[in-house]
C-alpha cells in the first residue's frame, strides 16, 4: 500500500534477517515487557522465536529514521491454509479447536504476535499495519480471519470481569467458534451476566481485543492459560462477510501522517 509519510515503510519480511527484525522486536515487548519465554527463545541473541515462523508471512511496518537494526516497529504474523498445511497444524490448534472453521471450507487466515515498539503505540503505526493487513486479505481473498490474543498473567481471577463481558457479549456463532482445549481450558463465564459492571469490564480488556470487536469480531468458548508465554489467551475469530461497511472503513482508511 502506499504510504504518505516517507521515513514509513510497509512490506512484507522478504529475508530470514528481515524475519529476525521481527523477532527482535516481539523480543522487546513479548518476553522483556511481558515475561514470556519459550523453547525457541533465543536470549543471547534477543529474539522471540517459535517453529511456526517460517510458515508465516510477516507484515513489517519500518522507520527508516532509525538505525538499520532497529527499524522495525510494528509487526504481524499471518498464515494462510497452504502455510498451516506445511507446518502440520495452525498455531491456534494447540489451544483451540477450530474444526468449526475448518470444516467451513472457506480461506482462512490466521493472525498472531502483534506488536508495537513502545515509542509508535498511540501514534498511526497499527492502523497503517491495519490496513498493510486489509490489502493481504483482499489479495488473497481471505472469508475468515484468526487467531489468539491475550491478557497478561496467568491467574483468571483478577480477569473475571471482561473475561465474563466477553462471553456474554461477543461469543462467536456455532459455525465459526473455536473451543478451548484441556488441559490449559478455563471458563469464561464466571460472572452472571446480569451481575456484571459492563464499563469497568470494558477498560480491562486490552486494546488489540477491542479493535477486533470494534470491527464486528468474536471470541471463541473458553480461555486458555498461557503459562510459559505468562498470559491467558482467548481465540478471536472474524468473518469478513459479516463486517458492516461501517467497520471495515475503520481499517481500510488511511491514517494522516
Amino acid at each position: 500500500m502506499q504510504i504518505d509519510a516517507p521515513y514509513f515503510e510497509l512490506r512484507l519480511a522478504r529475508s530470514d534477517a528481515d524475519r529476525r527484525a521481527a523477532q527482535r522486536l516481539r523480543y522487546e515487548v513479548f518476553v522483556e515487557e511481558l515475561g514470556g519465554d519459550g523453547a525457541l527463545v533465543d536470549h543471547d541473541t534477543r529474539l522471540e522465536a517459535d517453529r511456526f515462523d517460517p510458515f508465516f508471512d510477516h507484515l513489517m511496518l519500518l522507520d527508516h529514521r532509525r538505525p538499520a537494526e532497529a527499524q522495525v516497529v510494528a509487526v504481524y504474523r499471518v498464515m494462510r491454509l497452504d502455510g498451516a498445511r506445511a507446518a502440520g497444524q495452525f498455531y491456534s490448534e494447540d489451544e483451540y479447536d477450530i474444526t468449526p472453521l475448518r470444516a467451513s471450507g472457506r480461506q482462512l487466515l490466521e493472525l498472531g504476535r502483534s506488536c508495537v515498539h513502545a515509542e509508535y503505540r498511540g501514534g498511526p503505526a497499527m492502523m497503517l499495519m491495519w490496513n498493510g493487513l486489509a490489502d493481504y486479505i483482499a489479495e488473497h481473498g481471505i472469508e475468515v480471519m484468526f487467531g489468539v490474543a491475550s491478557f497478561h498473567g496467568t491467574d483468571p481471577q483478577p480477569l473475571s470481569a471482561p473475561l465474563s463481558l466477553l462471553h456474554h457479549r461477543h461469543l462467536a456463532p456455532e459455525d465459526i467458534r473455536p473451543k478451548a482445549k484441556a488441559p490449559g481450558a478455563y471458563p469464561m463465564d464466571l460472572i452472571p451476566a446480569a451481575e456484571l459492571d459492563r464499563r469497568s469490564a470494558v477498560r480491562e480488556i486490552p486494546a488489540l481485543i477491542k479493535a477486533y470487536l470494534r470491527l464486528g469480531g468474536f471470541v471463541g468458548e473458553g480461555a486458555f492459560i498461557d503459562r510459559p508465554f505468562n498470559c491467558i489467551d482467548v481465540c478471536l475469530v472474524m468473518d469478513v462477510a459479516r463486517i458492516s461497511d461501517s467497520h471495515r472503513a475503520i481499517y481500510q482508511r488511511a491514517p494522516a501522517p
